[in-house]
């Protein structure tokens, strides 16, 4: 068939070579932008490997302020520390220890990177409670919500005490921010920053963090993370934690919710931070290791389209990889 009117529009000029699709790049990804979750496991001798999480490992003291540094060199934005201590109870007591895991991997990566890196730390009772829950219990088994907000005051000082400069909220606790925003504030730390998990679903792809934790949850979430189903409800949970002071609002997971990353984008008046969440990485590094896929090509395809749906950072276990090659 021969087209006797060629086309004069023609999309196809700007991506001719490699040169122009960068002069017309709308989205970029930059090591400024990517956060490294870390895992800090007391009385390990010896990093351990997290089988279901290739490539990511639970840390000693001395590995983690490594790890710190090496993501720093690469240019990595921000740290989010998460702690597995050697013993757990009831209400999560080595959450607010001065000496608990948590607390001395903050002091000890704040010591190791100084103002060149943003030391984060998960504010959240999961990792520290016998039941793996991330509140505390009601004689008939419920998470109760305002006993929790309690643990979750101190808990925040705390951190803040051992130099964290961001606490990130993360179990989704009615008034979660403003009770930790007021504790911070009246302890002397009103420039220790809030980053909210706002919209945190009731995922099937955390399974690997679990591992990653140690967790002793049995049962589910469902009654305080939010259903998967829902995107509505995500934007009256974002609504009220920007009314309750979130300097960051957060979407987890990411890519499962870029939907919820857009609609946070237009609705917050803060920056929004999305999390590659384990099962997401997971998935990935197990078709890339039957060679189903290329791997290097999708970790930045798929960081790009969570920016690209309006994260203005993202949490991921690629960071300082994705961060060497962005460069």
């Amino acid at each position: 068939m021969t087209i006797t009117s060629p086309p004069t529009v023609r999309p196809r000029r700007l991506r001719r070579n490699a040169a122009l699709r960068r002069l017309v790049a709308e989205t970029d990804v930059r090591p400024r932008h990517l956060v490294l979750p870390l895992f800090v496991k007391e009385g390990l001798a010896e990093p351990a490997p997290v089988p279901s999480l290739p490539g990511v490992v639970q840390h000693t003291r001395d590995s983690l302020r490594k790890a710190a540094h090496d993501a720093v060199a690469a240019g990595v934005g921000g740290l989010m520390l998460f702690a597995v201590p050697a013993t757990r109870d009831a209400v999560g007591s080595a959450a607010t220890d001065p000496d608990g895991i948590l607390n001395q991997a903050v002091d000890d990566v704040t010591a190791e990177v100084g103002n060149d890196s943003v030391v984060m730390a998960d504010l959240c009772l999961d990792e520290f409670t016998d039941h793996g829950h991330c509140g505390v219990l009601t004689p008939d088994g419920d998470v109760d919500n305002d006993a929790t907000l309690a643990r979750y005051a101190d808990m925040a000082v705390a951190l803040a005490d051992a130099g964290c400069q961001v606490v990130g909220p993360s179990g989704m606790m009615d008034g979660q921010v403003a009770v930790v925003r007021a504790a911070l504030d009246r302890a002397g730390h009103p420039n220790v920053a809030v980053l909210a998990y706002a919209a945190k679903y009731a995922s099937g792809f955390y399974g690997p963090f679990r591992d990653a934790v140690d967790s002793q949850l049995t049962g589910d979430r469902k009654t305080y993370q939010m259903d998967p189903a829902n995107a509505v409800e995500a934007v009256r949970e974002l609504a009220l934690d920007l009314t309750e002071g979130a300097d960051i609002v957060l979407v987890k997971p990411a890519m499962s919710y870029l939907d919820i990353v857009r609609r946070a984008a237009e609705q917050a008046t803060v920056p929004v931070a999305a999390y590659q969440v384990s099962g997401e990485y997971a998935m990935v590094e197990a078709a890339a290791a039957r060679g189903w896929l290329d791997r290097d090509r999708v970790v930045v395809e798929s960081l790009t389209s969570i920016r690209r749906a309006g994260a203005s950072l993202v949490l991921t276990y690629w960071a300082t990889e994705a961060a060497e090659r962005l460069l």
